[in-house]
């Protein structure tokens, strides 16, 4: 929305001349491959649960509609930075709400993208070793090589070995290979579930009475997971700076073609998934299919093998937080980058170990975190920073304001909905041993 106006009277401001000067920055195609491996990373195997949370015709319209919002507002942090002149999300919010808003956006893109890498870890182990085991059944049998059936084993494996050194990169457009061939998994997951949701087992399948559903019980917990899958805000600013001339004009381009490469793969697994397994949904769409479904396997590997391609995009966020708050006036000092990058491996690599599910912990913090990170501190910053005579209901600034209410709205009632959700036995955290 305005993007030219804002271009034309800022053109001598560049938010990619730090990083440019830094770096030589990535064309425009690997940056749309780092920001739809961004989207499409952990939350779109809930999406066809989230449709039927929502009620299927409504469920697709939050789709489009809060994919399209996603779209709007991840260009709003460019442009907010833009107009405040800033070079981070964190700047950004310091400087429209001062110390306090450093601090909020600080914590929540670090929550968010840390909780993200936890989910990772274990989406890791709840894949590879499955798959394993099916390709190899008799292998955890086998004395010595049956540690590769083991859960925590492939969890260090993959993490030490693959994320890690993809982290230790210092620019972020040098993961665009590793982005693509990600992106190239997912959308080989969204197949397999299209073809083989054809020849699922009449057992497995759910009623196919409530498939044309208009609105179902849990629309607030359907925009939650839909929001959660879409947000890739504490990326942007790094995307953005990784494109070798950075405007306004070419990073619309990679956020409209990333979103829809993002949105038809969302919608494309979420309906035809629901389609076939209706009330029975699960949250991991995976779940649903028989464990000895080979191509489901082969959906399964890619599901693994895009956690571990995508858990560094969230290690350079929350790296970036911490050099962005503590250390903003320094220069880059690599025994610093090397001590944070492995000190936030290791601590998420730790959680996944020992934990399968994270519960109400990682709901309250990747829900409530999503929705300020997408949808109330962009339009919050965006009427700070705009002209305070034009009044909120003008045209300029009517968006902004839905979008901060309607972010207000959804955050509290996720979080009531999350905190409920703590007092029963479905919010206990699962340990595995």
């Amino acid at each position: 929305m305005y993007e030219s106006e804002i271009q034309g009277s800022l053109t001598n401001l560049d938010l990619g001349e730090v990083t440019a000067k830094q770096h030589a920055g990535g064309g425009m195609l690997d940056s749309v491959a780092n920001m739809a491996n961004s989207i499409l990373g952990a939350g779109e195997h809930s999406l066809p649960y989230a449709v039927s949370q929502a009620g299927f015709f409504l469920g697709v319209v939050l789709l489009v509609v809060l994919c399209g919002i996603t779209d709007w507002t991840i260009r709003l942090v460019v442009i907010n930075a833009k107009i405040s002149g800033r070079n981070s999300y964190t700047e950004i919010m310091n400087s429209c709400f001062g110390p306090s808003g450093r601090a909020a956006v600080s914590l929540f893109q670090f929550a968010f993208a840390f909780g993200g890498m936890c989910a990772f870890g274990i989406i890791i182990g709840d894949t590879i070793p499955h798959v394993i085991r099916s390709v190899f059944p008799t292998l955890y049998q086998t004395p010595v090589l049956s540690i590769f059936t083991n859960r925590q084993f492939i969890i260090a494996l993959c993490t030490i070995c693959v994320s890690y050194p993809l982290s230790l990169h210092r620019d972020i457009h040098k993961l665009s290979r590793a982005s693509g061939l990600a992106l190239l998994g997912m959308l080989t997951i969204v197949t397999c579930v299209l073809v083989e949701g054809l020849h699922v087992e009449p057992e497995l399948k759910g009623d196919p009475s409530k498939r044309l559903t208009f609105v179902g019980p849990g629309v607030v917990r359907a925009i939650g997971v839909i929001s959660f899958a879409f947000v890739c805000h504490h990326n942007s600013l790094l995307i953005y700076g990784s494109l070798r001339t950075p405007t306004l004009d070419r990073f619309a381009r990679v956020t409209h073609i990333s979103s829809a490469i993002s949105l038809f793969a969302c919608c494309t697994l979420a309906i035809s998934a629901f389609w076939v397994f209706t009330d029975k949904t699960r949250a991991n769409v995976l779940n649903n299919f028989s464990p000895n479904d080979t191509l489901i396997n082969v959906a399964r590997f890619c599901f693994g093998l895009n956690m571990f391609t995508t858990l560094p995009l969230e290690l350079f966020v929350c790296r970036e937080v911490i050099e962005q708050y503590f250390f903003s006036h320094e220069t880059f000092n690599p025994q610093r980058h090397l001590f944070f990058t492995t000190t936030i491996l290791c601590a998420s690599m730790l959680l996944a170990l020992i934990t399968c599910d994270l519960g109400v912990t990682l709901e309250i913090t990747g829900g409530v975190s999503a929705t300020a990170l997408a949808f109330i501190f962009p339009a919050a910053c965006y009427l700070k920073l705009t002209d305070p005579g034009v009044p909120l209901y003008s045209r300029a600034k009517l968006p902004a304001v839905a979008c901060l209410v309607f972010g207000v709205v959804v955050m509290s009632s996720s979080l009531f909905l999350a905190l409920g959700k703590a007092w029963t036995v479905e919010g206990e955290a699962k340990i595995c041993v």
